[in-house]
């Protein structure tokens, strides 16, 4: 039975009821506060268990000078991000991409036993709204002739899953995986922009570097584990069967995932994909326990991302780089346009939520992010 909120704009909202209240951050007249959403405001409150009890039909009291219009505040990132982490979590993903690259061998062998990832920037994160400058990179076509350094021709967008670290642990120390859940504040959703050209020839022998430190946008809601228990889901022990440090898996979670596109010729967007988080093949949990497996000192409002969040269908692939199949097969817009990747002035929007029979429905807000010309 659905919870009651004094707050009438909470009873049925899609995205924030009672059941959901995720933490967030915003500028009001000039000071900075804390907050939880609630239906189309925000109360101020630092204690969700409070919030929640104010908040309910029949409370003793109801401070409405605790509650603020969402559309009157200015959103900030959530959390101070002190490191960012992104993994590559998602199998279906991880086989696309291979199968572009390597057609005869396209999941590397390690791949079903250590959950890949980078360490990335935390401070071009930026929050849900923020444009960026379409970057430049060095990039190399023609194998005959030297790189060029100019902006980048493939910018691609990542729907990804943010895991917000809400207890640290030692260095030296590691966490275990049946505690590894105890140690995260809550998910979000995360946009690891991505220029593919770049990408492509710096990439090895390291990793990622300029092709995804310009910027990774964030959405501001934070939530927690326990608005999304309903939609937990056991996951299955993967074959062949994780390291013991990496076992039991824990959970998955039943998380709708939308990427939205619109160009700057568009007046509505146009949905691109819809995946789920239950199709990764690590859990959050494994993310965490391998991160701090050899000591890492992982730190309150640390952030990792799980990687892109693809599914086993051409719709439920969550970047343009497996969307369109590295551009041959170019997306056709509502305006008449094609997108192989994306153009200057494009708006990519994600949107997260959570639904089943017998639960409320809660949602993550959205992910905003626009592509101006380089500077």
């Amino acid at each position: 039975m659905a919870l009651k909120s004094w707050v009438e704009s909470a009873n049925g909202h899609p995205e924030f009821p009672l059941e959901n209240l995720p933490l967030g951050r915003f500028r009001y007249r000039g000071e900075v506060h804390h907050g939880f959403a609630i239906g189309d405001f925000v109360f101020l409150e630092s204690d969700r268990a409070r919030a929640r009890e104010a908040l309910r039909e029949g409370a003793t009291s109801r401070d409405e000078s605790r509650l603020i219009k969402q559309s009157d505040v200015e959103m900030l990132l959530p959390v101070d991000i002190g490191d960012y982490t992104d993994f590559y979590a998602s199998i279906n993903h991880a086989t696309n991409v291979g199968s572009m690259f390597r057609p005869d061998n396209p999941l590397l062998p390690n791949y079903k036993w250590i959950p890949i990832g980078y360490h990335g920037r935390a401070s071009s994160i930026v929050v849900s709204g923020t444009p960026f400058h379409r970057p430049k990179g060095q990039t190399r076509d023609d194998a005959e002739k030297p790189p060029v350094f100019g902006p980048t021709k493939r910018l691609d967008y990542e729907l990804e899953v943010g895991i917000v670290i809400g207890k640290g642990n030692d260095l030296g120390d590691t966490i275990a995986i049946d505690r590894a859940e105890d140690h995260i504040l809550g998910l979000c959703i995360v946009n690891d922009w991505s220029a593919r050209d770049v990408q492509t020839w710096e990439y090895q022998p390291l990793g990622p570097f300029l092709a995804k430190n310009f910027a990774t946008s964030m959405s501001p809601w934070i939530v927690t584990l326990d608005a999304l228990a309903p939609f937990r889901i056991e996951a299955p022990v993967n074959d062949p069967p994780p390291l013991p440090y990496l076992s039991p898996p824990g959970a998955l979670y039943d998380i709708t995932l939308e990427v939205w596109l619109r160009s700057a010729k568009m007046r509505e967007p146009m949905l691109v994909s819809r995946g789920n988080f239950r199709d990764m093949y690590w859990t959050i949990a494994q993310l965490v326990a391998h991160h701090a497996s050899n000591g890492c000192n992982m730190r309150a409002g640390d952030l990792l991302a799980s990687g892109t969040v693809s599914g086993t269908t051409k719709e439920s692939r969550g970047c343009l780089l497996e969307r369109t199949w590295r551009g041959t097969e170019p997306l056709e817009l509502p305006s008449g346009e094609q997108r192989r990747f994306l153009e200057d002035g494009d708006e990519v929007i994600m949107r997260a939520y959570c639904e089943r029979e017998g639960a409320t429905r809660i949602g993550f807000g959205e992910c905003r992010g626009t592509v101006l010309p380089p500077l």
